[in-house]
């Protein structure tokens, strides 16, 4: 299948810019997976699928440079969640010319996410004609794997505006579509704690 959305109008944005509190408060996307960060595994594979990798972080961004030479900070302050990274990289996508139309956002904690993740969203949002395309499979919605028009940016600033801040809540009221990952559901593995760290590093030897 070819996507309808043409790679080099799509760039991708790995959210980065979390808190790491169920990890004690380190920087989740430099912890060592098979010794490279996982911050490396899921450049690595969503750098195949887009024009351009942006990295949403609040800390470290040197480190983060060594993978994006754009590393975006929030722009509201006090880690108010992955909405606040997708915020500051559709306006930094809107501030250069020409701008890309299309963002694809992905975890810093899901090394295992799918070879044709931006395909499968492109095509549900094409097909639905919608601004916003969001991964799900089975019952579970992934509301960070999504792909995002940079037209939809006035509405995330008027719902962060709100001060509501889930990840799932601002595109409700938007034409939004899904796209099923139901045959790959191992693919949205994400690490949160040391102990599923562990346990990710062990099933993959």
């Amino acid at each position: 299948m070819r996507s309808p959305i043409p790679t080099h109008d799509i760039a991708g944005l790995i959210l980065a810019g979390g808190q790491g509190s169920r990890m004690g408060g380190v920087d989740k996307g430099l912890q060592d997976l098979h010794g490279r960060p996982l911050v490396a595994h899921v450049h690595e594979r969503l750098a195949a699928q887009v024009a351009t990798v942006l990295i949403s972080a609040n800390r470290h961004h040197d480190q983060y440079r060594a993978w994006s030479s754009q590393v975006l900070p929030d722009n509201i302050a006090d880690y108010p969640g992955p909405l606040a990274g997708i915020e500051a990289a559709l306006t930094a996508l809107a501030s250069q010319a020409p701008a890309l139309p299309w963002l694809a956002t992905v975890p810093c904690d899901a090394p295992c996410l799918p070879a044709n993740l931006i395909e499968r969203l492109a095509t549900a949002a094409a097909n639905q004609q919608c601004h916003v395309a969001i991964a799900h499979h089975g019952d579970r919605v992934h509301p960070v794997f999504a792909l995002i028009h940079i037209d939809s940016l006035p509405a995330l600033r008027a719902y962060i505006a709100t001060g509501r801040r889930r990840a799932d809540g601002w595109y409700a009221d938007l034409p939004h579509a899904y796209a099923d990952f139901s045959d790959g559901k191992d693919a949205f593995i994400n690490v949160n704690t040391h102990e599923e760290l562990a346990a990710l590093s062990s099933a993959q030897k």
